[in-house]
Parts: C-alpha cells; structure tokens; sequence
C-alpha cells in the first residue's frame, strides 16, 4: 500500500470494535511519533499511553460525549511541557553529545541561537509553540498508524483542564495539547465506506 492509499483508507473512526492492539504494534507507533519532526529536534512534549480503562472512564466525563475515548484499544495523549527555557536547549545537548559522540563545545554557537531563540518569546509564546511540536508528533503518528492499517481518530474537542488534572500533568510540567484513539474500526461504523471529503488539489495548493 502506498502513501496515498494509506491516507485515503484512513479516516476519523466514529466507533472502534473491541479488538485490541498487540503491544508490539502500540510501541511501533509511539516510536515512529518519537521519530516525528521538531523545532530544532527540541520535543518539548510528553506522549503518554493510557491503557488503564479506569482512568479513561474518568476522562470521558470530560470528552464532550465521545465514547471512543473509553472503547478504543489504547488512547494517546500529547502534552506540551509549561516550563520552557535554558534547560530545555541543555536536555537536547545532552542527547545530541551522547547520539553522536561529540563535545558540547561543537555546537555552541547553535546552542546559544537556540537559547536566544527562546527566551525572545513570552511565556505564552513559548507554550504556543510546545504545543505546536505536539502537534506535528500527532501527524507523525496518524500517518503511521494509516501505513501500518491501523485506525486513529485525532481529537482536540476535550475539557483540557479537566484532563490535566484527571492525568496529574501539572505535576509533570505538562499540559494536554491532542488526543488519539487507536484501535480498529467496528464493522458498524458506517463512517468508514463514505468518500473521503477534501478540497480538489488546486483549491488547496498555491504555487509561487
């Protein structure tokens, strides 16, 4: 299956069968997220797998009525880390000279681009852009879940707050950016047999 036929098999899954994912499959997706594209390969996010059908159960209180919340196979949440600064740019050096084995003083001058980069932004601005890092992993992840014929159905409409605090994420720096249910769709999702609604490619696509 190629690119374009994964993506147009893929579609937001309304109901998901009971079916269960194998772990190895969950942590093959998760990974191909790890993997994902970030500003200056930063990932100033968390990605954590919910698995536990009690605590999903609190959540879906707070999921604006959408119970795929609970029945899906696994649920993943993006959190963008609150604390953005120095040490965010220090934990990537510290990865970068372990990854490639070489000194620090190699790239001090990126580093300190890196630094300045940041602290040009206000907080809010720094949070803003935390979650847009999370929000490129999730794409990582529905296009890999659509390669691999797994069904996804990516949420924002949830009481992030409420989540927050159900995860206890501010105790972790964190705060809840998107939500994915993973699973396989059920057989009576009618969803799934309907075309695929998008603009034509040149209502979308500008070329300059």
């Amino acid at each position: 299956m190629n690119i374009h036929e994964a993506l147009d098999w893929r579609y937001a899954v309304r109901e998901f069968s009971p079916e269960k994912l194998d772990a190895q499959t969950v942590e093959t997706l998760v990974d191909a997220a790890r993997k994902s594209a970030s500003s200056y390969g930063l990932q100033p996010y968390k990605i954590l797998v919910v698995e536990s059908k009690s605590l999903r159960q609190a959540l879906l209180a707070y999921s604006f009525g959408q119970q795929k919340v609970l029945d899906c196979s696994h649920l993943i949440v993006f959190a963008a880390q609150t604390d953005i600064g120095d040490h965010t740019v220090d934990r990537y050096v510290t990865q970068f000279v372990k990854t490639r084995g070489v000194p620090a003083e190699d790239i001090s001058g990126y580093v300190r681009h890196m630094k300045q980069a940041l602290a040009a932004k206000s907080r809010l601005e720094k949070q803003a852009w935390a979650h847009q890092q999370a929000y490129i992993a999730l794409g990582t992840l529905l296009t890999a879940a659509a390669s691999m014929r797994i069904d996804s159905c990516p949420m924002t409409g949830f009481d992030q707050k409420a989540y927050d605090e159900v995860l206890g994420l501010a105790e972790l720096g964190l705060e809840s950016s998107a939500i994915v249910a993973l699973g396989y769709r059920s057989a009576r999702d009618r969803s799934s047999g309907l075309p695929k609604v998008r603009f034509d490619y040149d209502d979308l696509v500008i070329r300059m």
